[in-house]
């Protein structure tokens, strides 16, 4: 059932919720850092929050593909899709965007990037350039300090882990809703497909 008013990668579940599933990247530098981007509630400006660069599968491609592509989409960052790591985490998330409540089930790679390498955001889209305000380098440590929400909310920690190397572990969260989990735990894993089940 199709007919999402979110975008072309956006389709209708059963029950009417918008549906899609996304590619995440986790970004790190030679210095350690991260890149994320920091968006806001269409209804409530004033409610912002920091997240990977990624978004929507498009039909025909896989996972890595669409990862590779809304980093460059996103960031202008460009990275072969085999020198992506992972997939290292797959969770399902539904979250309010554009006023109704939505769901992505996403599967998140790590990729590593020279410091100092240029970013932009002109190949954001209409729908990117209403809600997405920066992309930003961080520190894992500082995001602890900040006083906006993170998605997913255990990144902070994952951050610490995945900058000294992946253990080849597939971390699968759940179903979350907004900040809050719903099932799933940080130890789970999946079976290393990078779906969610």
């Amino acid at each position: 059932m199709t007919g999402s008013n979110l975008g072309p990668d956006w389709q209708r579940l059963p029950d009417g919720t918008a549906f899609r599933r996304a590619a995440r990247v986790v970004v790190f530098d030679d210095d350690g850092r991260v890149l994320l981007a920091r968006g806001h509630d269409a209804d409530q400006p004033e409610r912002s929050w920091y997240f990977t660069i990624g978004g929507g599968i498009e039909p025909g491609e896989t996972p890595r593909e669409a990862a590779v592509r809304e980093l460059t989409e996103e960031t202008s960052l460009v990275v072969d899709p085999d020198r992506l790591v992972g997939p290292v985490l797959t969770r399902a998330a539904e979250f309010d965007f554009l006023a109704e409540t939505v769901r992505q089930d996403e599967v998140f790679y790590l990729a590593h990037v020279r410091t100092g390498v240029s970013v932009s955001t002109h190949g954001w889209t209409a729908v990117e350039r209403g809600f997405m305000d920066e992309v930003a380098w961080w520190h894992p440590e500082d995001l602890a300090q900040v006083s906006v929400e993170i998605f997913p909310a255990e990144l902070p920690e994952l951050l610490r882990a995945w900058r000294q190397g992946w253990d080849g572990t597939v971390l699968a969260l759940g179903l979350q809703r907004e900040d809050v989990a719903i099932t799933g735990s940080l130890p789970d894993t999946d079976d290393g497909d990078g779906q969610m089940r």
